[in-house]
């Protein structure tokens, strides 16, 4: 087993968004760490998962190094078809994606996710993002949303500056319903420092895993909103040399998502 301190976040965000990944289930795939974390599910207990990639492909199998994008032809390797992007919008507007596997720049405890702009307004944000691309009509269609992200309080906020793709919305029982979108919603949240899940009645984020070292008081402090706390609240699992092995040279071996480096405001 590898030391916690060997482990870069990056690593441990997509070795966490693997485990969270199961087997014979169909998963949207967003660009970047969603991406290496299939790739590390599909190399090791999920051989059967199905990606769906937004450019067009469906099951495909990643066995010629990372896509970078979803439009990468790596992403059709021995695909089960490569129909196109409205094709496989169809397939989850027809009920058929378990996940979203998606990023974002903002996220509340009821897991509305922005990644539009931050600060300002949106005539003049003080920064702007690229925008959803997919993942505003991933979340709504598919049948759980499972987001990722690095654990920063200027990301995990009260109330997002714009809802990209929809979450619990305000958290009342019939917000979705009424918004037209289908799903149960918000699933997973999983980042460097803690694994988030959502509480069933009152929709709000729920710390499910911590990062050995840390406590549940500590990942408290790392957002900007009260946290429910599991009562099986739990440390994470961590990567085995093994995992570490494949994540490194195998998945992203030049370190274009892995290597990059957190950087504070």
């Amino acid at each position: 087993m590898a030391a916690a301190a060997d482990i870069n976040p990056y690593e441990m965000i997509a070795y966490t968004g693997s485990r969270v990944l199961e087997d014979q289930t169909f998963v949207f795939v967003g660009t970047g760490l969603p991406i290496i974390a299939s790739m590390h599910a599909q190399m090791t207990h999920a051989p059967n998962i199905n990606l769906i990639f937004e450019a067009g492909s469906l099951a495909s199998i990643l066995d010629q190094g990372m896509p970078m994008s979803v439009g990468d032809t790596r992403a059709f390797r021995n695909a089960v078809y490569a129909k196109g992007l409205c094709a496989v919008f169809d397939l989850t507007q027809r009920g058929y994606a378990d996940y979203a596997f998606i990023g974002g720049a903002q996220i509340d405890m009821h897991g509305n996710l922005c990644s539009t702009y931050e600060g300002g307004t949106y005539a003049r944000p003080r920064v702007r993002f690229p925008g959803s691309g997919g993942a505003g009509a991933m979340a709504a269609n598919c049948e759980k949303t499972i987001a990722i992200m690095v654990l920063e309080k200027r990301r995990f906020v009260k109330k997002v500056d714009f809802i990209t793709s929809i979450g619990f919305g305000d958290g009342s029982p019939d917000y979705r319903k009424k918004a037209g979108v289908m799903g149960s919603g918000p699933y997973r949240v999983i980042t460097n420092q803690a694994l988030f899940g959502y509480d069933r009645d009152s929709r709000r984020m729920m710390l499910l895993e911590y990062l050995p070292g840390k406590s549940p008081e500590a990942i408290q402090d790392l957002v900007g909103f009260e946290l429910m706390i599991s009562p099986d609240v739990k440390e994470m699992a961590l990567p085995t040399d093994h995992d570490l092995m494949l994540l490194r040279t195998k998945c992203d071996p030049d370190g274009f998502f892995l290597k990059r480096k957190i950087v504070d405001e």
